[in-house]
């Protein structure tokens, strides 16, 4: 089972200031929902995985986010998810869930600093897609330093939204050492 991340990033790779995004750029949700919500086969969704922080900081009116499986990791037993919403106590235990499940098209990991740690040094995480956002926004949660198992495959023209400028990039790990 492979998946990919899904992340904002400011210049000092924060992604997160007191429990919520420390910003809100329309272009950069859009293109959330376009990766995460087309399903690649028919008849299929795609699963998002969180840990519970990145839960409780969606809006309500957000959560769970349709049209895809939500999987929450917490280590609290007595958490309670709306129906639909499933809970490991770890990735590794979400992944498996996951391969049991028929009808999964794609798996996304969309945060929090913890989870995208523990995410990107596995095997199975095949991609990453990235907004670069310009600035140092004083975050207190941080990305991983993105190694050089990963090359870029895409990147976008330089956007402004709000007088914040950014960028998309796309990642992909690379194959054996001839493909570097």
């Amino acid at each position: 089972m492979t998946f990919s991340i899904v992340v904002a990033i400011d210049e000092k790779r924060g992604i997160g200031k007191s429990g919520g995004l420390p910003w809100r750029l329309s272009r950069d949700m859009q293109r959330f929902k376009d990766i995460t919500l087309p399903c690649t086969k028919p008849g299929s969704r795609n699963v998002v995985v969180m840990g519970r922080k990145t839960w409780e900081s969606l809006p309500a009116k957000f959560r769970p986010l349709p049209g895809r499986l939500n999987i929450v990791i917490s280590s609290r037993s007595n958490m309670i998810l709306p129906d639909g919403v499933l809970c490991a106590s770890s990735l590794r235990l979400a992944l498996e869930i996951v391969q049991k499940i028929q009808d999964v098209a794609d798996v996304f990991v969309i945060g929090g600093g913890m989870l995208f740690a523990e995410a990107i040094k596995l095997d199975a995480c095949q991609g990453l897609y990235v907004t670069h956002i310009d600035g140092d926004f004083l975050c207190d949660v941080f990305f991983p330093q993105i190694s050089e198992n990963f090359k870029i495959v895409n990147k976008s023209d330089l956007l402004e939204e709000q007088g914040l400028r950014f960028y998309f990039c796309d990642y992909k790990k690379r194959g054996p050492i001839s493909d570097r």
